[in-house]
């Protein structure tokens, strides 16, 4: 593939010139090589595409276009397909350890806990079976329908539709105890 005649209108028209006709077979080239590396740290055809329009552009300010731009083309995205490779393989995520896990940090712990608890307290004023239901439900181990439906003498077919209608209860009665901003966050 041999390049276009650089147009007399001035300096940036030659890099557009091997751009419009190089980008074809880069991106070929790119794909194919990306395909190429399924076996090891994945590669992204757009970043080879990218490495590459960098090397011939600086090569173009440097010496000019290569000889054989086809062959050029094919080893600056194979070269920079194993340097993408072998970057990959080094990598390793970043772990600070000098800073504490937000979840973790006292002030959350306080306020889930005091969360955990207004809420288990909600649930203890609920009416009639409701309470023990929510109660089953909210138990620190996590327990299976069947579970719950043994322990409350339910059908587990029927927990569904009653925590549903529980919830609802639950919901009305905290709505009326909490005081909802007005628009524009004024309190009522």
């Amino acid at each position: 593939m041999t390049l276009p005649d650089p147009a007399p209108a001035g300096p940036e028209a030659a890099p557009a010139a091997v751009v419009r006709t190089l980008r074809p077979l880069v991106s070929a080239e790119a794909t194919a090589e990306a395909a190429a590396s399924a076996t090891g740290p994945a590669v992204e055809p757009a970043d080879l595409e990218q490495a590459v329009w960098l090397r011939l552009l600086e090569r173009l300010a440097v010496g000019g276009p290569p000889a054989d731009t086809a062959r050029w083309v094919r080893d600056a995205v194979r070269a920079e397909a194993r340097r993408a490779r072998r970057t990959a393989r080094h990598e390793r995520p970043y772990r600070d350890e000098t800073f504490a896990d937000p979840a973790g940090c006292p002030e959350r712990i306080a306020v889930g806990a005091d969360e955990r608890r207004a809420l288990h307290a909600a649930v203890g004023r609920l009416p009639g079976r409701c309470a023990r239901l929510l109660a089953a439900m909210l138990a620190p181990g996590d327990p299976t329908y069947r579970e719950i439906a043994g322990k409350l003498g339910m059908s587990q077919g029927s927990l569904g539709p009653v925590r549903s209608r529980c919830l609802g209860c639950l919901r009305r009665m905290l709505a009326a105890e909490v005081v909802a901003p007005e628009p524009r966050g004024k309190e009522r």
